[in-house]
């Protein structure tokens, strides 16, 4: 069944190719769809498009629905064509002809775009909860070894004393302005399309306001011509708030990568948490940091995959954008995944507290000597040429101690602070009225507006 079918039956091999991935991405939209529905009726009871008993079989029958979606009880069947087509066969073949009156005022169109958005809110909010533990195991981990020193490079050269709790903090602090951008971008999508039907509105009473309310968005899309051109647009400025959280994870794999080696022997991890060579025995190899390191790295090229298959579109649907799911959707599942195992490899990550003694890096503490001299009086250019001099001459003498306070540096890391302006960035994004909200649309009977009105 194809809801836009006009009694002729199209070809095999044209439905193969326009349809696509798209059946079994749409299983991820299911349960968003019934949740769609059941604020759409609501809507169209209150403006008297459904009768009050209609409203409220549909929204047992819709209901049992979401809870056979959770279940693991719903497919979209052979020959059907998406889940908005699934959902309303199954009402049909419960109800009969009642379950085709749940499209009035609506498309595809504005169905999909509703689907997306209620879904990319659920999996921002998953993406939210799980950036929250690593940041706080790297904050941890910042206050543990705050004053372990190990040495910083610039260029790949010893460049200067650092510490791993400048080290660690440095990642805790990049999340925060990682979620700003994932929270604007969750604030773009956290408004209603639903009721800009192909685009161009309906003839129908719509109160989209109601629907509004009813989802928990902060508002709605208002013009119905932006609504549809926010299809792809969305994404994309989403897909750029998953890539910034994952370049964070890509450099920070890219650093322990590298720190594990033998020639820096920064880190070590436990070795039932490497994988070997099959001819190499004495290789441990990290393997899931490597992993990290590529998953994240492929996000990173989302958003440009995104602009450039919506580039050259006119306003309006198009059936481009179809193609934008299949890489979007999953990308979720992925930087949750990693996102994850980054935060159980970091809790078993060991730290060599001895890195800064190794020969090699004696020169990196010649600032700090520099400085020493600048504080009893020296200049800064005679007291930058006479320890050069000195390391000339070999007369150089390090001293492993360093006495950073300002604010950000060794001895003064900041780590309240940072933690506070996360608490910030996470109090915006509002999730309690999303939860309230949908869960409202699916226990409760008596909340809804049920007599007949035309305009909010």
């Amino acid at each position: 069944m194809k809801l836009w079918q006009k009694g002729f039956e199209i070809s095999k091999e044209i439905e193969v190719f326009t349809i696509g991935k798209d059946k079994d991405l749409d299983v991820l939209l299911a349960t968003h769809d019934v949740l769609g529905s059941l604020a759409h009726i609501a809507m169209l009871q209150s403006i008297g498009l459904l009768t009050k008993q209609e409203w409220q079989i549909l929204t047992t029958e819709l209901r049992t629905i979401y809870r056979e979606i959770q279940q693991g009880k719903f497919i979209i069947e052979e020959g059907i064509e998406d889940v908005h087509s699934q959902v309303e066969l199954i009402l049909t073949r419960r109800l009969g002809e009642m379950g085709k009156k749940i499209h009035s005022g609506r498309s595809r169109n504005d169905q999909v775009l509703l689907d997306l958005k209620l879904f990319i809110r659920h999996e921002i909010e998953e993406v939210v909860n799980l950036v929250k533990p690593l940041f706080q195991t790297l904050i941890t981990l910042s206050n543990r070894y705050k004053e372990v020193l190990m040495p910083g490079y610039t260029h790949y050269q010893v460049a200067m004393p650092s510490s791993f709790g400048l080290w660690f903090g440095a990642y805790a602090e990049s999340l925060t302005d990682d979620l700003l951008l994932l929270k604007a971008a969750y604030k773009i999508t956290n408004k209603n399309p639903l009721g800009s039907a192909a685009g161009y509105g309906s003839s129908f009473p719509l109160n989209r306001t109601l629907t509004t309310q009813l989802m928990g968005f902060d508002t709605l899309n208002y013009n119905v011509v932006y609504a549809q051109m926010g299809r792809g647009k969305t994404e994309r400025i989403v897909a750029d708030g998953m890539a910034s959280i994952a370049a964070t994870l890509a450099k920070l794999s890219q650093d322990v990568c590298l720190y594990m080696s033998q020639n820096f022997a920064f880190v070590s991890l436990p070795d039932n948490l490497t994988t070997g060579s099959s001819i190499m025995p004495h290789k441990k190899n990290p393997d899931v940091f490597e992993l990290i390191r590529a998953k994240c790295n492929k996000l990173a090229v989302l958003p440009q995959q995104i602009a450039m298959i919506t580039a050259n579109l006119a306003s309006g649907y198009h059936r481009d954008l179809q193609i934008i799911k299949e890489d979007f959707l999953p990308a979720f599942e992925d930087l949750k995944n990693c996102l994850a195992i980054a935060n159980y490899m970091l809790q078993n990550l060991k730290i060599n507290p001895n890195a800064v003694k190794d020969e090699r890096y004696r020169y990196m503490f010649s600032v700090e000597v520099v400085n020493q001299l600048v504080v009893a009086g020296m200049s800064f250019r005679d007291a930058y040429r006479k320890v050069g001099e000195d390391i000339a001459a070999g007369n150089y003498h390090p001293s492993y101690l360093v006495h950073h306070t300002h604010e950000g540096s060794i001895g003064n890391l900041c780590n309240p602070e940072i933690e506070n302006l996360m608490q910030q960035t996470l109090q915006g994004f509002g999730f309690e009225k999303v939860h309230l909200a949908l869960n409202k649309l699916l226990t409760d009977d008596t909340g809804f507006i049920h007599e007949k009105h035309t305009q909010p």
